[in-house]
């Protein structure tokens, strides 16, 4: 049934007007089925002119807010909408100096990184999950097709990428597909963050798939934390185990950063954040800061082997998508985003960690000095409650605004994700809404 909103008439018009026209399909479930007309910073307006906090920042891709004037003003320049001569919009086939600028400044960024040096080639993609795909098709050879990929993880739906995720208990698994533990249960509330793990159960595990399929194995997928499984985030040990393992049986380790790159672990990429050197790390959501645009960035030895064609498609290396790319390297390059940030991080992290005075919170997970967190709550009823009564505004300090939330990951966990421009002021005041909505 289409949710409607008190106050909300223009709104529930193209609420009713979509639910006509398109399939629910299209949108993963949110009780509020937000109508978003405008955005700017940190904030949505809705159809009926209600202000919204943005706590999702479009699904972690708006990292330096909506729509920020500098960056608009580039993006404007390097594709020509700003009177200058326009570029073209179709470039399958083709190449474009916009498209080759973006593949120098994200390769330099990338190999100045710490862990970047393997980051030598790129692979254009228009979403994260045809970059996933691309980075497979890279590592996956003939000799060695068989894949290791972290249980409960998510990459994507299509194809490949749909294939590493989840878990062996999906149906209709791909064959040459083997899941490994992620350590969910030693992913600690935030209070928990410095206690013992030992890798060494997880070690073994990966052991026994090597003495079953051997060298048979050649490529390994994780992403840095469960993004969509649920917000947990491993112990650094962990990922070092795997790409230790990799190492020791000349395995491609792929970091899929998708979710995690450009702050929201706290640092540019999160391979950094980890101390790691993958050989090949998926970029996506972030990196256009809300144009459509991915990449894959790895070994030349494993991107040059694929021939003409083997990775096409038609908008990769889209002009557009490129010059957003270089208008959000340029703009962390111009200033200190992440310093900032990570002050206003612990101020969001405690304000988050009080909820838990409310029985229906059980837990906070969430990257250290980073802008990315999850709220578990102790049913799907509870955090579906929530969203709805962070949109609606209960009890705000300022009359009709709320807080916009997207619905619960694995059920129970609601992402908190503002953009990593958010400032102290804002978050206090988005955080008495929340408290309000538990309340």
């Amino acid at each position: 049934m289409t949710p409607h909103h008190p106050g909300e008439p223009a709104s529930d018009a193209h609420r009713d007007g979509v639910a006509a026209s398109e399939p629910r399909a299209l949108r993963t479930f949110t009780p509020t089925q937000a109508v978003l007309a405008r955005s700017r910073g940190v904030f949505h307006w809705t159809a009926d002119g209600r202000r919204l906090f943005d706590f999702t920042s479009g699904v972690l891709v708006a990292n330096l807010g909506h729509n920020p004037p500098g960056w608009l003003r580039r993006v404007q320049e390097l594709v020509g909408w700003d009177g200058g001569e326009p570029v073209p919009l179709t470039a399958y086939n083709a190449v474009t100096p916009v498209e080759v600028e973006a593949s120098r400044l994200l390769l330099d960024t990338c190999q100045r990184s710490p862990g970047g040096g393997r980051l030598q080639r790129v692979l254009w993609a228009a979403s994260g999950a045809e970059a996933v795909q691309k980075a497979m098709w890279a590592c996956m050879t003939r000799d060695r097709p068989r894949v290791l990929a972290t249980r409960h993880g998510f990459h994507g739906k299509k194809g490949l990428s749909g294939a590493v995720t989840g878990s062996e208990a999906d149906p209709e698994r791909d064959p040459r597909v083997h899941f490994v533990g992620f350590p969910r249960e030693e992913c600690r509330d935030v209070a928990q963050r410095d206690d013992p793990f030992d890798p060494a159960p997880y070690r073994r595990e990966l052991d026994t798939l090597w003495q079953a399929h051997g060298p048979k194995l050649g490529t390994l997928i994780t992403e840095p934390y469960l993004g969509g499984g649920g917000s947990f985030h491993p112990p650094p040990a962990y990922l070092h185990m795997l790409q230790a393992f990799c190492r020791d049986h000349d395995i491609a380790f792929i970091l899929d950063g998708v979710q995690a790159c450009f702050g929201r672990c706290g640092t540019l990429f999160s391979h950094e954040k980890y101390g790691l050197e993958p050989d090949v790390v998926v970029l996506g959501k972030g990196l256009g800061n809300g144009i459509p645009v991915a990449a894959a960035v790895g070994r030349a030895d494993l991107f040059d082997r694929l021939g003409y064609g083997e990775a096409s498609d038609t908008f990769s290396g889209h002009p557009l998508g490129s010059a957003a790319v270089v208008a959000t390297l340029e703009a962390f390059a111009a200033r200190d985003v992440l310093g900032p940030m990570r002050a206003v991080s612990a101020c969001l992290e405690a304000g988050l960690v009080g909820l838990k005075r409310f029985p229906q919170v059980r837990h906070v997970r969430g990257e250290q000095g980073g802008m990315v967190w999850g709220v578990e709550f102790a049913d799907p009823e509870a955090a579906n409650r929530f969203v709805l009564n962070a949109y609606r505004g209960v009890s705000s300090g300022r009359d009709g605004d709320g807080v916009h939330l997207l619905g619960p990951l694995a059920k129970t966990v609601v992402r908190v994700s503002p953009p990593l421009v958010i400032t102290a002021d804002e978050v206090a005041a988005a955080l008495r809404i929340l408290d309000a909505a538990l309340a």
